[in-house]
């Protein structure tokens, strides 16, 4: 006897559930039935036998949204796996946290598809405004093409996310209105739409200006922003000029770069002999970071400090501002400096790195450790504050200060508490850096490592004096 449940377009979920209830319940297996959706033709069986009445079962937790999820893939065999898979979890409950069964594994590829093309969904959906003359609530229009059919997932957002208006977003294959407070779905196909409006030629202009082809990487823009979305996107057709023109434009962008450094830049280079003034750290390309943060953060302190530390590289706040260790990182380290006797005005703080290192992510900037190779880009400016301050004694704040100063950044939790020799021979007091603290599972005992490392500092600083 075979079965052939036909899936309908909208619902495909709910209706698969219960016609593989009613079949798993009563031990048909997967071979007797021939899944498909309505529409699909009508197979060799035509509408099969007529589905046998459901019994009691149960199913671990997580296969529902597991389910709900892969029910929307496109991949051929999608639902005949499911339903193998819930065959077999009746009789193994932990078959879902198995992550190298072939099956699961497949099942959980195909859901994280799901998820990738709704969230490709809520970054490209574009509404243009359709509000009638009069009409006292705004209205909105869009046209998407999902990879998949994710319409009935990812209309919870939109109602969520734009409650306070009416809305349609329009697929090749369903209708989703949001019209006075109510959703509702229509299976229905549907062209292109055509959604050119006055305001995207104001939008195309903005988004010209501010594109920055310093930070360029096109690998990076198309794996965020596929080609096959450019289509609904106004400011794609930009894009190829865009980018065409990415090099010429960074190359006239140094050329307009200020000649003379800033007031900040000039203090530090009256320090340095006159064999050193060489260069200017607020132009420096040595690099990739330069071009993306918004300016070189130079060290500061005395002129005669006997202490020297050093940190990774400055922060959102510290490259806002141009001046070091003023975030949070440099708060908690002023009160751990002050908790173990060390003058931190008395010190010169700098870092290895002189520029932020960030992901955007929306309006926020992610702090990137800075690779090797960009360290090492940046040693020269490390080497001339060092030559020029020639300190008692080296802090390294973690792992990107000890590479710089050391050429070694491993094992800082083995090396803290430990004076190494730096590159030009001076010691090196290796210890964590705040951030560390800040993010540990056990705050209270780095904290007591660290001040316990800055008083041996001291220490060491009033041994030297006493020389």
């Amino acid at each position: 006897m075979i079965y052939a449940p036909r899936l309908p377009r909208l619902g495909t979920f709910e209706a698969w559930r219960d016609a593989a209830r009613a079949l798993a319940s009563n031990d048909v297996p997967p071979e007797d039935i021939d899944w498909a959706m309505k529409g699909d033709g009508a197979g060799l069986f035509g509408t099969g036998a007529p589905l046998p009445a459901p019994r009691e079962m149960t199913v671990p937790s997580g296969f529902v949204p597991l389910a709900k999820q892969v029910c929307a893939h496109r991949a051929p065999g999608t639902h005949d796996l499911l339903y193998r898979v819930l065959l077999r979890c009746r009789g193994n409950a932990r078959l879902l946290g198995n992550r190298a069964d072939a099956d699961v594994q497949q099942l959980e590829a195909w859901a994280k598809n799901i998820r990738r093309d709704m969230h490709k969904m809520k970054a490209f959906v574009r509404f243009r405004d359709v509000t009638p003359t009069g009409a006292n609530r705004r209205a909105f229009l869009s046209w998407f093409e999902p990879d998949h059919r994710i319409e009935e997932l990812i209309a919870p957002f939109f109602t969520r996310r734009f409650g306070d208006m009416d809305w349609v977003i329009v697929t090749p294959h369903v209708t989703t209105r949001f019209k006075g407070g109510a959703l509702g779905l229509e299976a229905v196909k549907s062209a292109r739409l055509d959604l050119n409006d006055e305001t995207e030629e104001l939008w195309k202009t903005y988004y010209a200006n501010i594109f920055n082809p310093a930070r360029l990487k096109i690998k990076a823009m198309q794996s965020e922003m596929p080609k096959k979305y450019w289509k609904n996107l106004p400011e794609a057709e930009l894009i190829p000029g865009l980018i065409a023109q990415a090099e010429a434009r960074v190359s006239q962008m140094q050329r307009d770069a200020p000649s003379l450094p800033p007031l900040r830049a000039e203090r530090i280079l009256e320090r340095l002999p006159e064999r050193e003034q060489t260069g200017d750290l607020h132009a420096c390309a040595r690099c990739p970071i330069g071009a993306q943060a918004t300016q070189a953060v130079p060290g500061l302190g005395p002129k005669d400090a006997p202490l020297m530390i050093v940190g990774e590289q400055p922060g959102d706040r510290e490259d806002l501002a141009g001046v070091p260790f003023i975030g949070p990182a440099g708060q908690l380290f002023d009160e751990i400096a002050a908790q173990a006797g060390l003058d931190r005005d008395a010190a010169y703080v700098t870092n290895a790195v002189k520029h932020f290192k960030f992901t955007p992510r929306g309006k926020r900037r992610i702090h990137q450790s800075p690779h090797r190779s960009e360290v090492e880009a940046c040693r020269i400016w490390l080497t001339r504050e060092i030559l020029h301050l020639q300190p008692a004694l080296v802090i390294a704040l973690g792992a990107t200060a000890a590479q710089a100063l050391t050429g070694d950044g491993g094992n800082i939790m083995a090396r803290r508490g430990r004076v190494e020799p730096s590159i030009e021979g001076l010691p090196v007091l290796i210890t964590l850096h705040p951030s560390a603290i800040l993010r540990g599972q056990n705050p209270k005992a780095l904290r007591a490592r660290m001040v316990a490392d800055l008083a041996k500092a001291v220490e060491m600083l009033r041994t030297a004096a006493a020389l």
